[in-house]
């Protein structure tokens, strides 16, 4: 089976004859004598380490006191090898998945170039020892894998498409007590949906149960398995504002949880929040990389935490299986030009700050193009560069087509239809502002939908992701007097955006910003700002529509003429 995350230049490589679709944008490759693109950039994955996790009260790491009492009427969901004690599952920032299983291993998880949005681990569903696992990939479609363990390659079963109009996808544990860990799903209205688990490998999901409204009222979902042993499915909640709820489960497929009970604020330090077994133990991490754990008592409530490991151990990892956030792909840093014309990779740390540069081009290399650096217009998670020469256009050195000089500015904000695919937003000299949608291959686009007329008052347009909190991808406008508006997307093609909102004013002060992606991995979009001066702000996206205070990056910005 091919490696997902193998790399991009495979996609240059094979696309001399394409075969596209009805009414695509696409037209005959450029001559040899029109200008060339520059060739396409590669970014090295930063290297990563799995961390090991030895848990309070063993030593090995191989189980917790007493834990597993509780789970005696609640199914594992991620118990890999086998040792009756849930395992880690994880995607890193190289775009790989790993566990904690066994020590810390490398898990054969991959399907085509696909990278891995949400992983649920279900449990045991067929009656064999190994777990099974739903991951979601960017573009929506969900794949069951059968009898996973840290080594081996399972096999793996296409639930379907269409999945991308959740936000949230996750596993609460046992909710009908059947034996079976069923699966929760909340679309980007706030409604709730239950699926319960049927153990077949072709269609393990059943039927979709509406639960209930205004569940967007949380910024984390987090299934807490089973607390207090009557073979429910319980569940935690966490409000943007720092705030944790509980909800006991009911046994009801209609109404599976009661009324929620307040355990207390403070949650909002966190930037992940994910289960630690399934007795209503949770795992947090906050933007430093510790991991801190909280012991449940049995109503709810939670002891106080425990740290479990030391800051940074836990850094680098973007999605933690059953995280609670909204999770977020798509871009993963920033990309500058300097005036040698040389490009420079400034990647995601996952801690709110950007890892150390890195050279992805020759000096000079890139002196006088006119480029743009997208959200992923594939489903390989990883940015893409736009080129405009002379009107002909390029994404990754692929050929799109001609008559594109009439545009002043690109925005690749990232799915802006609700379709699951990377769309491309464009500005004509006159301020008419227009979207091509994405075909998911990020080789062609469907033909233009005009979104309206007066954004030539902006003199940036950017955005990578959700800064509204909901999952859809929005986009930020600067006016040319420094006053910064949100448009929040309604993932409508149609009709893209909602009524600007005004974030801010004195955002003229940076000579350069940037949507940057999501700085510390809580499926937040987060932007950057750099001074004429050369010193670099970074912003958190905190609640939604709001930013953090800025946090220094660092000086010496002020060599690159463009950053995106």
């Amino acid at each position: 089976m091919r490696s997902m995350f193998s790399g991009r230049g495979r996609r240059v490589a094979a696309c001399t004859a394409l075969a596209l679709s009805a009414g695509m944008l696409l037209a005959t490759p450029a001559s040899a004598a029109d200008p060339a693109p520059v060739p396409s950039v590669e970014r090295v994955k930063p290297s990563f380490t799995p961390p090991k996790l030895v848990l309070p009260g063993k030593a090995d790491g191989s189980a917790r006191a007493g834990a597993q009492a509780a789970q005696a009427t609640s199914p594992l969901l991620s118990d890999l090898d086998l040792d009756g004690v849930d395992d880690l599952l994880f995607r890193a920032s190289d775009g790989k998945l790993y566990t904690t299983a066994g020590g810390s291993s490398l898990v054969d998880l991959y399907r085509f170039e696909d990278i891995a949005r949400e992983i649920v681990p279900i449990g045991n569903q067929n009656g064999q020892a190994e777990p099974e696992v739903l991951v979601l990939s960017e573009n929506g479609a969900l794949t069951l894998y059968q009898d996973v363990d840290p080594t081996g390659t399972p096999y793996e079963y296409p639930v379907g498409g269409g999945w991308q109009v959740y936000n949230k996808i996750t596993s609460p544990g046992d909710v009908n007590n059947d034996g079976r860990a069923d699966v929760i799903a909340r679309d980007k209205a706030g409604q709730l949906f239950l699926y319960l688990a049927t153990g077949s490998p072709t269609k393990p999901l059943g039927t979709k149960i509406p639960v209930g409204g205004g569940w967007n009222t949380y910024d984390q979902l987090i299934g807490a398995g089973d607390v207090n042993g009557d073979g429910r499915a319980d569940l935690y909640g966490r409000k943007a504002d720092g705030q944790l709820y509980f909800y006991f489960g009911t046994g009801s497929t209609t109404r599976p949880f009661e009324t929620r009970k307040l355990i207390g604020g403070g949650w909002g330090k966190y930037n992940q929040v994910f289960p630690s077994g399934q007795d209503g133990s949770l795992f947090a991490r906050d933007n430093a990389g510790a991991l801190y754990m909280y012991l449940p008592k049995g109503d709810g409530t939670l002891s106080a935490a425990q740290k479990v490991s030391d800051a940074g151990d836990f850094a680098g990892i973007e999605q933690f299986a059953l995280g609670g956030n909204v999770p977020y792909t798509g871009k993963d840093g920033l990309m500058a030009r300097d005036s040698a014309g040389t490009l420079w990779f400034y990647g995601s740390s996952t801690t709110g700050k950007l890892n150390k540069r890195q050279a992805i081009s020759d000096t000079g290399e890139w002196a006088g193009a006119t480029w743009t650096n997208l959200s992923s217009l594939n489903s390989d998670g990883s940015a893409d560069v736009l080129q405009n020469l002379s009107g002909d256009l390029y994404i990754e050195m692929l050929y799109i087509g001609g008559g594109w000089g009439g545009y002043n500015a690109f925005v690749g904000a990232g799915d802006l239809s609700g379709d699951g695919k990377g769309d491309l937003l464009a500005r004509d000299g006159s301020g008419v502002l227009y979207l091509y949608k994405g075909n998911g291959q990020g080789d062609a686009f469907s033909s233009r939908i005009k979104v309206g007329s007066g954004w030539g008052g902006y003199n940036k347009l950017f955005g990578a992701g959700d800064y509204t909190g909901d999952g859809r991808t929005d986009l930020l406008a600067r006016t040319t007097g420094g006053v910064l508006y949100l448009y929040a997307g309604t993932g409508n093609a149609a009709a893209p955006f909602a009524a600007r909102k005004e974030i801010g004013s004195g955002w003229n002060t940076y000579k350069h910003l940037a949507a940057a992606g999501d700085l510390n991995a809580d499926g937040k979009g987060d932007i950057v700002g750099a001074t004429s001066g050369g010193d670099l702000y970074t912003y958190l996206n905190t609640t939604p529509g709001k930013f953090s205070g800025r946090s220094l990056y660092g000086p010496g910005f002020q060599i690159y003429n463009q950053i995106s």
